[in-house]
């Protein structure tokens, strides 16, 4: 006489499947894969911050140096030297990331322009700057990858 299937017999062979696509997706995202979606993510959004701010290659808009003035208020540094340095950041730093080149410094650097703008421009933007925060965290701890000109030039 048969036995009636338990109900482990009946999700063993779906702990199979999912145990099989857990290591194929181990094997296919690699840590060096995830650190060049991270580097290209967090880029991105700076970059193209930075490009809202100067027009041509890098010349300041007026508009910048206003909103800097009226709406940021940066700590300890005059508006205009703030939107400087903050335009300059988000074009330097996320060119490093993207290269993969001294990685962990770059991050770090976005880092805290993240800190900043959390703590004295937007707090109530917290969502979106942990988000931030949470790959450029992984920038830090792990570096570029694989794929990065830090690993190929042996650079920590």
């Amino acid at each position: 006489m048969e036995q009636p299937l338990t109900l482990d017999d009946q999700a063993r062979p779906r702990c199979t499947l999912c145990a099989r696509a857990t290591d194929l997706a181990s094997r296919v995202i690699s840590d060096s894969l995830l650190a060049l979606a991270a580097r290209v993510a967090i880029a991105s959004i700076f970059f193209l911050s930075g490009r809202t701010k100067v027009s041509g290659f890098l010349e300041i808009k007026d508009s910048t140096y206003i909103l800097f003035q009226e709406e940021y208020h940066p700590p300890l540094v005059p508006p205009d030297l703030a939107a400087h340095m903050a335009t300059y950041a988000e074009h330097f730093f996320p060119l490093l990331l993207i290269l993969g080149l001294f990685t962990r410094g770059a991050a770090l650097a976005l880092l805290g322009m993240t800190a900043v703008i959390e703590i004295f421009v937007y707090p109530d933007a917290w969502p979106t700057h942990l988000s931030w925060a949470a790959l450029l965290l992984l920038l830090v701890a792990r570096g570029g990858g694989a794929w990065s000109l830090d690993r190929r030039f042996g650079l920590r």
